[in-house]
C-alpha cells in the first residue's frame, strides 16, 4: 500500500529528481551525428524517475511523488545525474543531488543513527530479512514465513539522507533504491520515506520507527 508524501519538502525532492532528469534529457547529444572534431560539451543524462512500487502483499512506506516546476530547483543541484541503469558507479551522483536538494538539519550523531536504522528497516521490508528486529513495524514477523518481494542479491540502496520532519522529535529518512521484484523486473530510483520518533527509555534516547498505516 503506497502512502501520500507526509512533508511538503518531499515534493521538493521529487521535483529535483524529475526536473533534473527532464532538463538533462533535452541536452543529450544525438548519437547519429558523424564523428569529427567538435567543441567539448557538457551534456548530461538522467534516469527516468520511477514511482515506488509496493511489494506484493506487503505494506511499504514508499510514495509515488508528483513533479512541479523545474524553476523551484536551486541551480546548485543541476549537476549531471547518472544515466538510467548506470549501476553502482552512478550512486554517488544521486547522493550528492539528494544532499544538495535538502541540506542537513540534524546533529551528525542523530543522522548516523537514523541512516543505519532506515537502511536496515528498508532492507527488511523489501527482502524480508531481519524483520524480527522491528516487531513494532512487522508484528507478524517470526510467526509466519515471508515471501520476499525483492531478491536480496539485486537489492541496493542508492542514496539516503535523514532530516527533521514535523518537529524536533520526529525525523524522516529518505531512501533511493533499486531492486528486482518477484516478477523479474529490475527498477532503480525507487523512493521510500520512513518516519522515526525520538524516544527515551531508562535514560537512553533513541530513534524508533513509527508503525505504518
Amino acid at each position: 500500500m503506497t502512502t501520500l508524501p507526509r512533508s511538503p519538502r518531499l515534493l521538493l525532492l521529487s521535483t529535483l529528481v524529475l526536473a533534473v532528469a527532464g532538463v538533462a534529457l533535452l541536452s543529450v547529444p544525438d548519437d547519429r551525428v558523424q564523428a569529427g572534431p567538435a567543441p567539448a560539451t557538457h551534456a548530461t543524462s538522467a534516469p527516468s524517475p520511477a514511482a515506488t512500487v509496493s511489494p506484493a502483499g506487503q505494506q511499504t512506506a514508499g510514495a509515488a511523488l508528483s513533479a512541479t516546476s523545474a524553476a523551484a530547483i536551486p541551480s546548485a543541484v543541476t549537476s549531471a545525474l547518472p544515466p538510467h541503469g548506470e549501476g553502482v558507479a552512478g550512486d554517488p551522483a544521486i547522493q550528492r543531488n539528494l544532499e544538495a536538494a535538502w541540506p542537513a538539519d540534524l546533529p551528525a550523531s542523530d543522522e548516523r543513527e537514523l541512516l543505519i536504522a532506515g537502511r536496515a528497516l528498508l532492507r527488511a521490508d523489501a527482502t524480508g530479512i531481519g524483520r524480527a528486529t522491528w516487531p513494532q513495524v512487522f508484528p507478524d514477523a517470526g510467526r509466519q514465513a515471508v515471501a520476499p518481494a525483492f531478491a536480496t542479491a539485486r537489492f541496493r540502496i542508492q542514496a539516503a539522507i535523514a532530516r527533521r520532519d514535523t518537529g524536533p522529535d520526529t525525523a524522516v529518512v529518505h531512501l533511493v533504491w533499486a531492486g528486482m521484484d518477484r516478477g523479474g523486473t529490475f527498477t532503480d530510483l525507487r523512493i521510500t520515506d520512513l518516519l522515526f520518533t525520538r524516544t527515551t527509555e531508562k535514560g537512553k534516547t533513541t530513534w524508533t520507527p513509527l508503525p505504518r498505516i
